[in-house]
C-alpha cells in the first residue's frame, strides 16, 4: 500500500522508499524507513498531511504514491 492510500487519523509506518531520489526528500523531510506516524488530514486531490511527533509534513500527491507504508 502506498501513502497516498491512508486516510485521516490512520497510523502507519513507513516500509519503503524504493526511489533514491524521493528516499533523499523524505529524509530531508525527517521521513526514514521505519518511522510511524499519523495521516492528520487528507485533502482531497491536494496533498498528504502527516504528523510526526508535533510537526506537521504535508506530502503531495505524486510524492506519496511512490512511498510504501502499512497501517499499524
Amino acid at each position: 500500500m502506498t501513502l497516498d492510500f491512508a486516510n485521516r487519523g490512520q497510523k502507519i509506518e513507513i516500509v519503503n522508499i524504493p526511489d533514491s531520489n524521493v528516499r533523499v526528500q523524505a529524509i530531508r523531510l525527517g521521513l526514514c524507513e521505519g518511522a510511524k506516524l499519523v495521516c492528520s488530514e487528507k485533502i482531497p486531490a491536494g496533498p498528504v498531511i502527516l504528523q510526526n511527533r508535533m510537526q506537521e509534513i504535508a506530502i503531495g500527491r505524486n510524492l506519496a504514491k511512490k512511498i510504501q507504508i502499512k497501517l499499524i
